[in-house]
């Protein structure tokens, strides 16, 4: 690869922070800003010489110097993207976009590159974790390794489509709805047309971001070429520390498996929805499920988690997950006081979950209502949240955070899961006994139902995002109609020629990143697997009770949180559950 990026002392010393952050409109002060302060921290940067590169005392004096600078820019970033996600301004979204490159130029300098490969060369005389830092910071680097005015480039076009998923409303009959009044909407709506209008409607953003996100693709795309990478879906999906066949061998595998119980599951769902809506199974399409994507199983007319928590107001969803963390040793209480609970104007109308500084300020935003999906997303969102509040703190700052993107989400998918767990329904919602004993055995069946479908969701993510960088040109509309239908058994809309799979905003905001929840699910069976060995419970994990189990806190905090990223991911996954990650767990459970 020829060197076009100039080291962080070069921009700062030559062109001036303006050349680098010049075109970011407000966001200029902020950027100027924690470039100087990168700037002023630079000469820190160790010097190895061609015959002793490897030493400990300079491995720690990179480590040391690197760490710093990490961890001033990476709170600056998140703070910024914290405003912004609240307000939804367009300058808070220029701030963070500054805030962000700063980041990746701050990580786009060669010799602080050349400087780990240097000490890497000598691995055999450091320890495990200075190693396994060194190889972190490495990835960082690899990333950013392009010129100044492409990593602009590449953050200011995402900004701007997340700016649009964050402000944009749909509009239907004339007037603009946000999406949970939409989503509220297609669950309530018995009569297809208007089903269908309200599906049409959710997704609209779809037109608006689609021509955007293709050009950002084509962005991506030229950068990965740049670092020697066939397109952006193998550059990210390597920096993953994934294999991109065995991942592709894996999900194959997993298809096959889901195969079956998938199309079963779906014959009997479809003839629940024809019942309820009066539509014929054959004449069923995308918008008579009740989420827009169908990732999420509708409601059993069985049972209906949501009444459940009908009664419940939404700051009872926020205090019921309070309560049971704390009850299993897992205190999230300073982490509520911080974050952000309830929809307004401008805010951003998804949920995640953010590491501040990786010392203890941790996060969440959500938009919570009181239904069983948000109770969900409040568990869910917590797991996030512990994970990162119970690091290691001596562990060096870039690898103090979660094994892998993976494992943080299964944690997150394990708890989740418990707010439609009937014995955690009774112990913390309120549900009688009784009822919940009644509707034990078709909840259970929803979890499996939940789990199928957005298996299979994920799978379709996983399919079209690869196709997505292999030709961002090609046919993207038919493309996302082939998989769906394939691994989803939807039917495609007559006629139908619209970016539907552009009102998805995870190809924006973390791309390449779906496949994590899938294996994130697989650690997730596994670890109630393991969990259930641990309690000697009976019968299959998902009827597992985590109801007051401290140990099963202390388990998470030892074995999973406390590791960070001391370990590749799969030597991770085999301590902390016993074996390797595979899809035996998963596939007991939803068989």
């Amino acid at each position: 690869m020829v060197d076009a990026t100039p080291r962080i002392a070069d921009t700062c010393r030559g062109q001036g922070a303006e050349g680098i952050v010049g075109r970011l409109g407000s966001g200029v002060a902020v950027a100027m800003a924690l470039l100087a302060m990168a700037c002023a921290k630079e000469g820190t940067v160790v010097k190895t010489g061609d015959g002793d590169g490897g030493s400990a005392v300079q491995a720690k004096a990179f480590l040391d110097g690197y760490n710093a600078r990490r961890l001033d820019l990476d709170k600056a970033s998140a703070l910024s993207y914290w405003k912004a996600a609240n307000s939804g301004k367009k300058e808070d979204f220029e701030a963070a976009a500054a805030a962000d490159l700063v980041s990746r130029t701050y990580h786009s300098d060669r010799a602080a590159f050349q400087t780990i490969g240097r000490l890497l060369q000598s691995a055999d005389r450091l320890d495990a974790i200075t190693v396994r830092a060194l190889r972190v910071a490495k990835l960082a680097y690899e990333e950013n390794q392009l010129p100044a005015d492409v990593l602009q480039e590449l953050v200011s076009k995402a900004s701007q489509i997340e700016q649009v998923f964050n402000t944009y409303r749909a509009t239907m009959d004339g007037k603009a709805y946000t999406n949970n009044e939409l989503l509220e909407a297609l669950e309530n709506e018995k009569v297809s047309n208007r089903r269908q209008a309200i599906w049409e409607a959710l997704k609209q953003v779809g037109a608006k971001v689609a021509p955007l996100l293709v050009d950002l693709a084509h962005v991506r795309n030229r950068a990965a070429v740049t670092l020697g990478y066939a397109n952006y879906w193998e550059m990210k999906i390597r920096m993953q520390e994934h294999d991109p066949a065995m991942l592709v061998a894996l999900f194959d595998r997993l298809e096959k498996e889901t195969d079956a119980p998938f199309a079963a599951m779906k014959k009997r769902l479809d003839a629940e929805i024809s019942k309820r809506l009066g539509v014929a199974p054959a004449a069923m399409m995308p918008w008579h499920y009740d989420n827009p994507f169908f990732q999420a199983a509708p409601p059993s007319p069985k049972v209906d988690p949501d009444v459940f928590y009908e009664t419940r107001k939404r700051e009872d969803i926020v205090a019921l997950a309070q309560q049971f963390y704390t009850d299993i040793g897992l205190p999230l209480d300073s982490i509520i006081a911080r974050s952000d609970y309830y929809d307004r104007e401008g805010k951003d109308q998804h949920a995640f979950c953010m590491d501040v500084d990786r010392a203890g300020d941790v996060r969440m935003l959500l938009n919570i209502q009181p239904k069983a999906e948000w109770m969900d997303t409040m568990l869910h969102e917590s797991g996030h949240a512990v994970y990162s509040a119970y690091n290691d703190p001596s562990l060096p700052f870039n690898i103090r955070d979660a094994a892998h993107i993976l494992t943080t989400e299964g944690v997150a998918m394990l708890f989740g899961a418990l707010g439609k767990n009937p014995t955690w329904m009774v112990a913390y919602a309120g549900v009688d006994k009784a009822k919940s004993d009644a509707a034990a055995a078709d909840l259970y069946e929803q979890r499996r139902r939940e789990q199928l479908i957005f298996a299979r969701w994920a799978m379709v993510m996983f399919r079209f995002e690869k196709a997505l960088y292999e030709n961002p040109d090609g046919d993207l509309n038919t493309r996302w109609y082939d998989v769906v239908e394939r691994l989803q058994l939807l039917k495609r809309p007559a006629g139908r020629d619209q970016a539907d799979w552009a009102a998805k905003p995870h190809f924006t905001i973390a791309p390449v990143y779906y496949h994590n929840y899938l294996l994130g699910e697989l650690f997730a069976a596994q670890l109630r697997a393991k969990m259930a060995a641990m309690s000697g419970h009976k019968g299959p994990a998902s009827t597992l009770s985590f109801n007051g189990r401290k140990d099963f806190g202390k388990y998470l905090i030892d074995e999973v949180f406390r590791p960070g990223m001391r370990w590749e991911w799969p030597e991770f996954v085999r301590r902390a559950t016993g074996r390797p990650l595979g899809p035996e767990a998963f596939a007991a459970e939803v068989q």
